[in-house]
């Protein structure tokens, strides 16, 4: 397989390392030349482009994986689906539904598959809780508490990220509102407080939402940059799920304890680290090549990836019904795909 990767910043090199483990080899592009070169480098070596357009035309590819800030993804997704290339697109998928749904749509008339980059439900922790729940180990399902707290400086590598006015939901608020559906089920009703906490960021670094699922489950969701720990578990993603038959609890350190019938057993769900990898980032890092696998064994067998973005969509729904409900200080009910209300 040979893919093209439009955006070599900060995140890509976790994306080229892992194409390379694939067997993946790989075309560079970013507007910013100096820094394709540069992580062309890191391969031994790549053709680089400074257009996508160009990468297209004069490169024999399988698809697309698309790296870049939000406000591109609309015209890379349409222009990778007008050339006929499945394309991955790296979250937040779109910060308006509208462009979401133009992605969605380009890629229906093309007939590519579309998957956008959702890797947290790819770690290694969270498959192992998504697979206690197919067990059914705790049964039916009615209480969830996903927590991303930290202080860790995430804007020292993504600087910009201290300018935008839409911070902490569409940052890190899709990956943990991905979780709460990927686990508990589609959302009828949320609430949600955001805080600002750190006065040297534009935006909300902290926010809390309470989702009403359509199960009838109820999810906590608790998110912030700015928490004061030590240890700090950044960038662990802390879960407890209840059901009427016990238990799960993912702790810090990646210790997964699940209780049932009255008692305990607790795991290591630590994911070992990649060959290009290191602590603390071996969860991401492991995450990516999880879902980069899925990918290609999705076009292998021609099956719809996960998240697919027709599905993400959905998350995509709740960080903006976020964003409304925290204006307006109230619930907001959250429209069903096919246009129907729900809840």
């Amino acid at each position: 397989m040979r893919g093209g990767l439009v955006g070599c910043g900060f995140f890509a090199a976790n994306h080229v390392a892992a194409w390379r483990e694939l067997g993946v080899s790989m075309a560079l592009c970013d507007t910013r030349s100096e820094r394709a070169e540069a992580l062309a480098a890191t391969l031994g070596g790549a053709p680089v482009y400074s257009e996508a357009a160009a990468m297209l035309e004069r490169e024999a590819l399988d698809f697309i994986d698309i790296v870049t800030t939000v406000e591109s993804h609309r015209p890379l997704v349409e222009l990778a689906a007008s050339a006929g290339l499945p394309v991955i697109c790296q979250k937040p998928f779109a910060l308006e539904i509208g462009d979401g749904e133009a992605m969605v749509a380009a890629a229906n008339r093309a007939r590519v598959p579309l998957m956008v980059h959702e890797n947290f439900r790819w770690q290694r922790p969270m498959l192992e809780v998504a697979q206690e729940l197919r067990d059914g180990t705790v049964g039916q399902l009615h209480f969830a508490r996903i927590a991303f707290r930290h202080g860790f400086d995430i804007y020292k590598n993504q600087p910009y990220l201290a300018a935008e006015s839409r911070l902490a939901l569409v940052d890190v608020g899709v990956h943990v509102l991905d979780l709460a559906r990927h686990f508990m089920g589609e959302v009828t009703r949320l609430y949600c407080r955001t805080q600002r906490l750190n006065p040297a960021v534009r935006g909300e670094d902290a926010a809390t939402l309470v989702l009403d699922h359509k199960s009838g489950a109820t999810s906590v969701v608790d998110i912030s940059f700015f928490s004061k720990l030590d240890p700090d578990p950044f960038p662990q993603t802390l879960v407890e799920i209840e059901g009427d038959a016990g238990t799960l609890r993912l702790q810090e350190g990646y210790r997964l304890v699940v209780t049932r019938g009255g008692r305990s057993a607790a795991r290591s769900v630590e994911p070992a680290v990649p060959a290009f990898g290191e602590r603390p980032w071996h969860v991401i890092q492991d995450s990516v090549k999880n879902i980069q696998a899925h990918w290609l064994e999705c076009l292998a067998h021609r099956a719809e990836p996960s998240p697919s973005g027709a599905d993400n969509l959905r998350t995509l729904d709740l960080v903006l019904a976020a964003y409304q409900s925290a204006e307006r200080g109230q619930a907001v009910t959250i429209a069903t795909r096919d246009g129907a209300r729900s809840g």
